[in-house]
């Protein structure tokens, strides 16, 4: 059984940074996709980020130029880094990888962007 634990979400200002760091329990090597998504109270779940294997990255227009998803082998973990956070960007972050046909979800991680 794959194990996800994310941390680093809290509170933080407009305009501030934060880093989520997501760590496996297996060989990031092993994992063909990762992706961070986020999901706010009355709202649907949508993808923030995906990285491939092959190391392409997308994301979701409204994050463009603001975050940007890496991988950390040294840890085997997937990271999101943060920056210019907006209150539309408060919402609880989940990652989410697969492996073969498999998905495999973290707890989350509540994000709060507030003055």
């Amino acid at each position: 059984q794959v194990q996800l634990v994310e941390s680093g979400g809290g509170l933080v200002h407009p305009g501030g940074s934060l880093r989520l760091s997501c760590t496996v329990s297996i060989s990031i090597y092993s994992i063909d996709i990762m992706n961070w998504y986020r999901q706010a109270p009355g709202k649907q779940r949508e993808l923030v980020a995906r990285l491939t294997r092959g190391g392409q990255s997308t994301y979701l227009d409204a994050v463009k130029g603001r975050f940007t998803i890496s991988r950390d082998h040294a840890k085997d973990a997937v990271d999101l880094q943060m920056n210019n956070l907006k209150p539309e960007d408060t919402a609880n972050y989940e990652c989410n990888v697969v492996i073969g046909a498999s998905f495999y979800w973290g707890q989350g991680t509540q994000v709060t962007v507030s003055s």
